[in-house]
């Protein structure tokens, strides 16, 4: 039995210099929908296109990124990277294929912070 019982939620918080720009930019370009902006704390909300998953952004003078790389599931990496690419966005290497089971890219924010996008090749 575990100490903390959890629900089906998860919040992946980042650190960013701009939660506005921040939010604008994965608006634009992963099309998540804005929760709130908690000015007053430094917190804005998005959520993303899977349920119960949602992305915090603290703003910081300095951010520090690479402290989360969250991983988000598509159905056609090839067309969604050849967009991303189109809009200017960072890649780190050619998409990383392994057969039968996943096709994998990373891609960074405006801010430096990793994201990963991932095709499910296993037929599930």
């Amino acid at each position: 039995m575990s100490l903390v019982t959890t629900d089906n939620t998860i919040t992946l918080s980042m650190s960013v210099t701009d939660r506005h720009a921040s939010v604008a930019w994965y608006e634009k370009m992963l099309g998540f929908k804005l929760r709130y902006h908690a000015d007053e704390v430094g917190w804005s909300e998005m959520e993303t296109n899977t349920p119960g998953v949602t992305l915090g952004f603290g703003e910081r003078s300095a951010p520090a990124p690479g402290n989360c790389v969250p991983v988000f599931g598509t159905t056609d990496l090839d067309n969604d990277r050849a967009k991303l690419e189109a809009a200017g966005v960072k890649f780190d290497g050619d998409t990383e294929v392994i057969e039968g089971m996943v096709k994998l890219a990373t891609i960074y924010d405006p801010d430096g912070n990793a994201l990963m996008l991932a095709q499910n090749l296993s037929g599930q």
